[in-house]
């Protein structure tokens, strides 16, 4: 890519970004409510997300070959019971993470 193809993508790049950002605060402004549909999404998306997460992640294992999906299974235990036990998803999702390089890296 040239110098200018660079700076083009880079600046649509920012516009894009700036775009998502700040259209919701243009549209659902302070003085009206926000619409019935909107919150439904925002109840409903966080944990659709999550599912299709669980799935793209698991959607190559075969428990037929290799480790027989134990690394997997045993991180999926780990990231739930983190989830149970402290109610925070960012720990739960590094916490499975990690179990699962660990097991992948020094046990199977």
């Amino acid at each position: 890519m040239t110098l200018a193809q660079q700076i083009i993508t880079i600046a649509l790049c920012v516009f894009g970004t700036m775009i998502t950002r700040f259209l919701p605060f243009l549209i659902f402004s302070d003085n009206k409510p926000t619409p019935k549909y909107v919150q439904y999404l925002g109840q409903a998306l966080p944990d659709a997300i999550f599912g299709m997460l669980v799935i793209y992640c698991l959607k190559n294992v075969s428990v037929l070959s290799g480790s027989h999906g134990i690394p997997e299974l045993i991180a999926v235990a780990v990231t739930i019971l983190l989830h149970l036990w402290k109610k925070q998803m960012l720990l739960s999702i590094a916490g499975g993470t990690v179990c699962y390089m660990l097991l992948v890296q020094l046990v199977f």
